[in-house]
């Protein structure tokens, strides 16, 4: 392990918790990428615990600390308990990335109430209160901590037929000012941030056209991967003198003008 690195987190193991990593998506990718810079790691995953087990063990394989554990963020209970259970098991937590999430289309005349209340259960509340949670843990520690939110790109140029869904991450910038305010009032070195993702990994039925418009829509004319996220992510946990910053990881696709 670096010496930075011990000067930032001390002598022991720092300890990451990722949440919505089990699958292999976004999350499993930002997992590994800590892993692999010295983390001892908490996977988490709500229906795919069978694959968050699979990971687990193919990071102690390598010689890498890590559990599983599941529960349903939306469920104010479980938020709180998958902290716990990572806090108790490793007895620290240093970054907490918030990277469960539920993103599907529906035309504007289907969405419910129902929809957009789940959409936010998940992506807004589930966040906030795992936020909430690991966040005061990490105050409490000499050497804080950080947390990573996972917004969308989106929320600036919202597309059609995800009405139901772009309101919760347009919450995330909000949210990663109000806890980065909140939690450096308590320890200056607890810091939050949030990735912004583009096109990344899209959805393998997705129509070829609007695949092709997706990409089109970059500057690089190019479909992002994980791992750019995950690296975005891991630039933002070592730079500790960023909080409160959104970070577009979008080929550009936020400021291209479409021509």
């Amino acid at each position: 392990m670096s010496t930075r690195r011990q000067q930032v987190f001390g002598t022991d193991v720092p300890v990451a918790l990722v949440l919505g990593s089990g699958a292999k998506r976004v999350g499993n990718s930002i997992a590994r990428l800590l892993a692999n810079e010295g983390y001892q790691l908490a996977i988490h995953a709500n229906r795919s615990l069978e694959e968050a087990e699979a990971t687990a063990r193919q990071l102690r394989e390598i010689g890498t600390p890590a559990i599983a554990v599941q529960g349903n963020i939306a469920v104010e209970a479980d938020a709180r308990r998958i902290v716990r259970e990572t806090y108790q098991h490793f007895a620290r937590i240093d970054v907490l990335v918030c990277a469960a999430a539920i993103w599907r289309p529906i035309k504007l005349e289907e969405v419910t109430a129902a929809e957009v209340r789940e959409n936010f259960e998940i992506n807004t509340l589930g966040s906030f209160v795992c936020a909430q949670e690991a966040g005061l843990l990490m105050a409490s520690q000499p050497s804080g901590g950080t947390i990573i939110l996972i917004g969308d790109w989106a929320i600036v140029r919202p597309y059609k037929n995800y009405a139901g869904y772009f309101p919760s991450k347009g919450a995330i910038p909000t949210l990663t000012r109000t806890l980065a305010v909140e939690l450096a009032s308590r320890n200056p070195r607890v810091r939050v941030n949030a990735v912004l993702p583009g096109p990344v990994m899209l959805p393998a039925d997705l129509p070829p056209a609007e695949r092709e418009h997706a990409i089109a829509g970059t500057l690089v004319k190019r479909e992002g991967t994980p791992e750019h996220v995950a690296h975005a992510v891991l630039a933002l946990v070592e730079n500790d003198f960023i909080t409160g910053v959104c970070l577009p990881v979008d080929g550009g696709r936020t400021i291209a003008s479409g021509e």
